[in-house]
This record gives structure tokens, sequence and C-alpha cells, in this order.
């Protein structure tokens, strides 16, 4: 009979050297990253799974005690930025993993720790595990520290991209509102490219498509242009700020999210925060709050590394990845995409028919998608 239990680990970090992109100094003097871990006390337990995502507090996951009872221990972790992504450095989430794996197979002595990337976690998990097994990165797009070439990243054994987009600056674009024409005004808007304007659809046609995605990467490099000025301008004040905050409105605009004829599957015609038109102005919705140099790290088109499909051909070990067929924030083509990217045969594609992104409609689908994860999981 399993005996499940949950504890917190507390796993060494340092955040106190570098530029202070957290806010709390309690958290900054802290030194410490915490993590949940769910396991059966009644059975050794040699495997591990940890869930990841850039921001979100995966403490709490819902499919922690699910694989737990299945007999993996389970771990959810939170990285230094969770809950705010407004001054989130990608490569410094890498730094966050490797604590933690690194804590679970030296301090707690797993044998197999198998990397879950759920949602906006599955393009870190790819990168996370592209650079530790061939690390090439020796600084952020802004030109900052860290060099990964020179940090201790343990290798996961495998990994399992879940209910998982390949990345947040390729599904941000998608989601940016090219109508906006005044970064500083939301509701300044060309009729021509508004996709919430009843003449343009839906169904959308297959010339406002290719328009509207052409001026999504345009806007996007505008304001990645605009960026990379302003911090040209700060570094002329050797005294002066170094980073500085700003807002982009509309964030909320694929077109797929009205269109279910774009990218086919059993979704809903939402977001998963509710109304689109609503959404695309939503404060709590992704990316509206940025520092410079996270904008070039997280969401720059160009400059982001967090790109699964790039990053999932250099990487050698087994890769599962599971969708949901009525997941209205990951499409089909996301998972096909990745799929195809990895570079061997070691490697998995589990459809879940019916399942949401949160598995609100479906909860049993939980239950599946842990099966599939354990039985991955045990087999590396």
């Amino acid at each position: 009979m399993n005996t499940l239990e949950r504890d917190l680990l507390a796993i060494p970090q340092d955040f106190t050297g570098g530029r202070i992109d957290i806010a709390s100094g309690v958290a900054r003097m802290s030194a410490t990253l915490w993590a949940t871990r769910w396991r059966d006390t009644s059975a050794r337990q040699d495997t591990a799974v940890v869930i990841v995502h850039p921001t979100s507090n995966f403490m709490g996951h819902y499919a922690l005690e699910l694989l737990a009872a299945r007999g993996v221990a389970a771990i959810g972790m939170a990285t230094r930025y969770a809950g705010n992504d407004s001054t989130l450095i990608t490569e410094n989430c890498l730094l966050d993993i490797a604590a933690v794996i690194g804590y679970l197979k030296r301090e707690l002595g797993y044998a197999k720790v198998l990397l879950i990337g759920n949602s906006g976690g599955g393009s870190l998990a790819a990168l996370y595990q592209s650079q530790a097994e061939n690390p090439t990165i020796t600084s952020t797009p802004a030109g900052d520290p860290p060099d990964l070439t020179k940090a201790d990243l343990p290798p996961a054994d495998g990994l399992c991209l879940a209910m998982a987009h390949p990345g947040r600056a390729r599904v941000y674009t998608d989601s940016l509102d090219p109508s906006i024409r005044d970064e500083s005004n939301a509701l300044s808007r060309c009729p021509e490219l508004d996709m919430f304007r009843a003449e343009n659809g839906p169904p959308y046609s297959e010339d406002f498509v290719t328009r509207y995605r052409a001026a999504q990467e345009a806007r996007n490099r505008r304001i990645t242009a605009w960026v990379r000025q302003q911090l040209a301008v700060l570094a002329t004040e050797p005294d002066g700020p170094d980073d500085l905050p700003f807002v982009v409105h509309g964030t909320a605009a694929d077109p797929r999210f009205l269109d279910l004829s774009l990218d086919p599957s059993d979704r809903v015609p939402n977001t998963i925060l509710g109304d689109p038109w609503k959404t695309n102005f939503l404060p709590a919705r992704l990316g509206h709050y940025s520092s410079l140099r996270s904008w070039l790290s997280q969401w720059s088109i160009d400059d982001s590394r967090s790109d699964a499909v790039a990053e999932l051909a250099h990487v050698s070990v087994p890769v599962q990845i599971i969708y949901g067929t009525a997941d209205n924030a990951v499409f089909p083509s996301h998972a096909q995409a990745m799929y195809r990217a990895i570079g061997h045969e070691r490697r998995e594609l589990i459809t879940l028919k019916g399942a949401d992104h949160y598995f609100r409609t479906r909860p049993d689908l939980r239950d599946e998608m842990c099966d599939h994860i354990t039985r991955w999981a045990v087999s590396l």
C-alpha cells in the first residue's frame, strides 16, 4: 500500500551576484530555491521527475501526487522568477534547474532524474538539456552573465514536454497584436490588421493570415530594435541605470484563438484566460511588462534561446511529447514540430484526445498523462 508523503526541499542557490532582478531582499539573502517533493515512503524510489516552468510556481502542481502514487518521486520546483516574468532572464532559469537536478542526484541520491517541461516549461527543459550536454551560451543576449560553458549543468536522464509549446518568444509573437500602431496607446489600431474586426474574420483568409503573421514578426522586431537602442543610450551613462521597464499592449491576438480551421483541433474558440479580446489587454496576460534585458532573453523572436524546435535537435536523451487535442494554448502543430525536431528515435508522441490545457473538462486524462510519464520515466 502506498504511503505518500510531501516534504519541502530547500536547495542551495546563490542569487546575490550580479544584477538585482528579484525584488525580494529576503529571497536574495536566503540563497535558497524551494521545491515540493511527493514520494512513496513505503518503497525505495530511485527515479525522480522534476516539473518545471520559467515563472509558474509548480510546488503545488496537480501531477505531483499522481506521479508519486505511481512509483516515482515527484518534485515541483519554482525558479527564482516564480510569479513574475517582468525581469526574467532565461539563462538564469537554467542555473536554477541545474541546482535542483544536482541536489536530487548528489544530495538525495536519485539514480535517474527526468525533467518535465509543462506548458511554457517545455522549451526551457529542452534548452537546459541541450546546454547540459553541449554548453555553448557564454552570455545572455544583452551580453551579461551567466556563462553556461563554465556552469555546473548536470544533464537529466530524459525529457518529457507535457502540454508544452515550442518557446515563449514564438508563441508570444504569434499572439502579439499587429494592429497596434502606437506602442503607448493600445486602442490606436490599424483596421486592416485587426483580427477582432468582423470584416476580417473569423474565418480568416489565407491572405489575411499571411499579412498578419508578417506584421506580428515586424512588430516584435521593432520592439527589439527599440530595446537595443535604449540599452545603447543607457550604456553612455556609466553611473546611471543599466535597465528600464516598459509595457507591451496586445499580447493575446493569435487568430487560432477564434478560427478553429487554423491548426484544427477539438478546442473551443477561446484563450486559457477567457475571451481573447479582453485577454488581449489583461494585465495578467503574458509579457505585458518587461525590462529591456528580459525582453531580449525572453520575448525577442530573434534573440531568445528558449526554442524547443531548435534545441531538441541537440538532445541525445529520450524525449516524450504529450499534447491534448482540446488545448487552446498549445496547438497540434506545436507538438508535431517538436517531435520532428528530435534527432534520434528514442522519442514518443502521445495524443490525449479531448484534453484541454489544464484538464478542466477531462480531469480523468490527468491520470492518463501521468501513466504515460511514469512508464516513460521508469523505462529510461
